[in-house]
């Protein structure tokens, strides 16, 4: 199994992440989307896989300055806006073997499902 994870390195929920994953000795590579943000062709997959209402990060400043017309984005238009700046995804994002299975983490229960 190939894990990547995607999210940037001072995120609290991705420090559980990762946390979490290493002490079940799961191998993964994470990948800081700031230094190297996500193409198009990686987000549109993604939201193929997870539907880009799971990927918003509507708890961070980028979100909240979209301003109102978010609430009738397209998918289109969301996969064009997480490709222009990538704080706008939830995080961590979890591709496993090419296909993002999970964004988030909370439920430990559903993270180990989707991993396994």
């Amino acid at each position: 199994m190939s894990l990547e994870v995607y999210g940037i390195p001072n995120c609290g929920t991705c420090k559980k992440a990762l946390t979490w994953l290493q002490a079940r000795s799961i191998d993964y590579e994470f990948i800081n989307t700031k230094d190297t943000p996500p193409t198009r062709e990686q987000i549109q997959n993604w939201v193929k896989s997870l539907g880009y209402a799971a990927m918003r990060n509507t708890s961070g400043q980028s979100y909240r300055a979209l301003g109102e017309q978010k609430k009738t984005w397209t998918d289109r238009q969301w996969i064009d806006a997480f490709a222009l700046d990538a704080m706008l995804l939830k995080r961590p994002l979890f591709v496993k073997d090419g296909t993002a299975v999970l964004v988030g983490f909370r439920d430990e229960t559903v993270v180990k499902e989707k991993l396994d």
